[in-house]
């Protein structure tokens, strides 16, 4: 039986140039891009055998330009697409828990940093938000965070006070959910992919196509 949860996913598409641009160097803009696709096909993956009711994807970007374009796009098409709406990142990311709750369930998000997840670990998370009317945070090591998780989109509109990209985003995070009046439960903590070291310690705890591109570009960057 699934679970009376949404899993959103906030995804830009992988177009050389725009996409994981900090990965370059060492890669190339067009090499970020392919593992920045890699990254968000495995997402997908995980997501689609979750075992939740609802999936939704959040996305910006060409996906006509984006590299892997036609496998990202066959995806897409078994999820709710959503455009990304708003100025700031922490509006679009408001405006998409706003819009994937209308299914009127509570939502998980996460982004397309984290290909390491597994469907267990995404199923074990929403069934902890829909059970229990409280919060989720899922930290990141570098201070920000993986996962978000709310009963209610109202209180995803602080996010646009929440500095984004930061060592502090994740307790900054915490601590507006709580001026909510939510209680915060923590998840576990997780690496996500802003440069190739990054990508080189995710990729030796997951699997599918972005350790396989990660192994196929490493000897180049090396």
């Amino acid at each position: 039986m699934s679970c009376p949860a949404t899993l959103l996913v906030i995804a830009k598409a992988p177009v050389a140039g725009l996409a994981k641009t900090r990965l370059s160097p060492p890669l190339t803009p067009r090499e970020a891009a392919d593992l920045a696709a890699a990254a968000l096909l495995d997402t997908l993956d995980a997501v689609l055998a979750a075992e939740v009711a609802h999936r939704v994807v959040a996305c910006t970007g060409d996906l006509a330009a984006a590299e892997r374009g036609p496998e990202v796009r066959a995806l897409l098409a078994r999820f709710e697409v959503v455009p990304q709406r708003g100025g700031s990142f922490g509006e679009r990311l408001a405006r998409a828990h706003a819009d994937a709750a209308r299914a009127g369930l509570p939502v998980l998000q996460i982004g397309m940093d984290t290909p390491q997840l597994t469907p267990g670990e995404l199923t074990a998370a929403a069934t902890e938000l829909a059970g229990t009317g409280d919060a989720v945070l899922g930290p990141a090591t570098d201070g920000g965070w993986w996962a978000l998780g709310l009963p209610d989109p109202r209180p995803a509109r602080a996010l646009t006070a929440v500095p984004m990209s930061t060592p502090r985003t994740g307790e900054l995070t915490r601590e507006a959910m709580r001026r909510c009046g939510l209680h915060v439960r923590t998840l576990a903590t997780h690496s996500d992919v802003d440069h190739f070291d990054d990508a080189m310690r995710v990729a030796a705890h997951a699997g599918g196509r972005f350790a396989d591109t990660v192994h196929r570009l490493s000897p180049a960057v090396r």
